[in-house]
């Protein structure tokens, strides 16, 4: 299969907004409504409980893994960029019209294809992270690690499997599925405060709060 094709379908099938799907199917929710509009695993599990999200992020994951599979192993270059694609076109799914998740699901989907060690980064983070009860600041370390661990671990084939993925999961996190309010029209600072608040801990700070 070409290159081309396989970039595009990769793209196309990562777009795919299964929470989404999910959520309106079993409740007739549409999560870009729900809470901060995030179309996560999360919010499925707070309309549809566990089993639904259970499905759906295996078949999150699987949607990272296609580019990455078709691209095969003698293609590292284009499996790596495939599954950064996927990953974008999950965060920033047309199908939503932009809107999308976070990209942690199919990121791990390409990993287990293209560097292992790097999906079992993000999954330790991501567990970590929620019994701690800071899940996005502990996925926030692992997206920064992940490409100098993987060239240590895989080589610069690894660390562009992790820049590829890690990439559009950062500008996730600040971008957001809305542009940021600036709570005081005098302080020029601080959608900047908001967008920093972003990238640490994956959402906007609370009300009232610096």
């Amino acid at each position: 299969m070409g290159a081309l094709v396989i970039l595009l379908v990769s793209f196309v099938v990562g777009s795919i907004p299964v929470a989404n799907l999910f959520a309106r199917v079993t409740r007739g929710v549409d999560l870009r409504e729900v809470e901060t509009g995030t179309v996560s695993g999360t919010g499925l599990y707070r309309v549809a409980g566990f089993t639904w999200l259970a499905v759906a992020g295996i078949l999150d994951i699987a949607k990272g893994a296609v580019g990455p599979l078709l691209a095969g192993s003698g293609r590292p270059g284009l499996a790596a960029v495939a599954g950064g694609l996927a990953v974008a076109g999950h965060d920033w799914s047309p199908f939503l019209r932009g809107a999308g998740g976070r990209g942690i699901a199919p990121a791990v989907g390409a990993l287990l294809v293209n560097a292992w060690v790097g999906a079992v980064l993000l999954l330790a983070a991501l567990g970590l992270g929620r019994l701690a009860r800071r899940t996005g600041l502990f996925t926030f370390v692992a997206e920064v690690v992940l490409t100098p661990v993987l060239a240590l671990t895989d080589g610069g084939v690894g660390a562009l499997a992790g820049l590829a993925v890690a990439t559009p999961m950062l500008l996730k996190r600040v971008t957001g599925n809305a542009p940021a309010a600036r709570t005081d029209a005098s302080v020029d600072t601080a959608r900047h405060r908001i967008y920093v608040h972003r990238l640490l801990y994956d959402r906007d700070p609370a009300p009232g709060r610096p």
